[in-house]
């Protein structure tokens, strides 16, 4: 199974020709990258297993995305219809960027937005693929 197809589909605009997400990457349980874009990659194994972990404390204090510190906005992991964690991250330039993880069986999905993308554009993004990868037993 080729991962970088399923980077290609969530970089791809959605049904109104707007392109929401800037990076992606799909990491596995065990804090490997399976694939990524550029900048995902730095994304550390210690920060893919606190994203798949106990989210109760996010609230608090928010998980870190390839080294951006986030804000929990939104927690639907167990919502079958959405199965997505939504995010607020702020890079070292001070902008802010809205970010979807989606949880699969064996993997996480992560979407970072353009300035412009809000969470439920990513979250649009994201969730097919989480379903469809669940359905393959991923």
């Amino acid at each position: 199974m080729s991962w970088d197809l399923y980077i290609t589909k969530l970089m791809a605009a959605d049904t109104n020709g707007i392109y929401p997400v800037k990076e992606a990457a799909i990491c596995g349980y065990d804090g490997s990258i399976w694939a990524s874009t550029e900048k995902l990659k730095c994304i550390t194994p210690e920060e893919i297993k606190k994203l798949i972990g106990d989210t109760c404390c996010f609230h608090q204090c928010g998980p870190h995305v390839a080294g951006m510190k986030c804000m929990m906005i939104k927690d639907e992991y167990d919502v079958p219809e959405v199965g997505c964690l939504q995010l607020k991250s702020k890079s070292e330039t001070g902008e802010s960027y809205n970010i979807c993880v989606g949880k699969a069986l064996q993997c996480v999905i992560i979407a970072q937005g353009t300035k412009e993308a809000s969470g439920g554009q990513l979250t649009n993004m994201v969730h097919p693929i989480v379903k469809y990868l669940i359905g393959l037993k991923y």
